[in-house]
C-alpha cells in the first residue's frame, strides 16, 4: 500500500514537472520524455505488473492533458511498461547501460508510434524530417535525463523494499 501511494504521488510529480518546468527547458522544442523514464524504470525494477500500472497512469495523465483520443498514450505507456518488466528477471542494479538502451528504444518506438498514428493518418508523410527534428532530439534529450534520474529512483526503490522487507519480517 505505502509503495502504491509513493508511485501515485511520484507519478503526479513527474507529470507536473514535465507540464511546467520541462517545458520551460526545452531545446528546439523538444522536451523529454519524464513519464517514459518512470514507466520504463519501474518496470524494470519491479516486474510487469507495477511497470503496467505505472505506464498506465502516466500514460492516462498524458492523455487528459494533451491528448486528441482517450487512452491512446495509456495503451502505449502501458505495452511500455509491460514489455520492459520482462527484462526483470536480467536486471542488475548497478548497471545503467540496460535501463538507457531500454528507455531510449521505448522513446524510439513511442515516437513512431505517436506518427504513425497521430501524423501519418491525418496525411502528413513527412516521416524523415519527423524522424530527425523531434523523435531523435527527444530519444537523445531522454537518455541525458535518465543519466541523471535513473539512480535516484533506484534508490527509492530500494527504500521502499527495505520497509517492505521490514514490515513483513515484523509481521511473521
Amino acid at each position: 500500500m505505502k509503495r502504491r501511494i509513493v508511485m501515485i504521488l511520484l507519478i503526479f510529480f513527474g507529470f507536473i514537472l514535465q507540464s511546467t518546468l520541462l517545458k520551460q527547458i526545452a531545446i528546439a522544442n523538444i522536451s523529454p520524455n519524464l513519464l517514459l523514464i518512470l514507466t520504463v524504470s519501474f518496470g524494470l525494477m519491479r516486474g510487469k505488473k507495477e511497470g503496467m500500472f505505472t505506464g498506465f497512469l502516466c500514460g492516462f495523465l498524458s492523455d487528459l492533458m494533451y491528448g486528441d483520443i482517450l487512452g491512446f498514450q495509456a495503451l502505449l505507456y502501458l505495452t511500455a511498461g509491460y514489455l520492459c518488466g520482462f527484462c526483470y528477471r536480467i536486471f542488475y542494479d548497478d548497471d545503467i547501460k540496460m535501463p538507457v538502451v531500454l528507455i531510449a528504444g521505448s522513446d524510439l518506438a513511442y515516437g513512431i508510434l505517436m506518427y504513425a498514428f497521430q501524423f501519418l493518418l491525418r496525411g502528413r508523410i513527412s516521416f524523415p524530417y519527423y524522424l530527425g527534428r523531434i523523435i531523435i532530439p527527444e530519444v537523445l534529450y531522454t537518455m541525458i535525463l535518465t543519466i541523471l534520474i535513473y539512480r535516484l529512483l533506484l534508490r527509492l526503490n530500494r527504500l521502499l523494499e527495505k520497509g517492505e522487507r521490514r514490515s513483513v519480517d515484523s509481521f511473521v
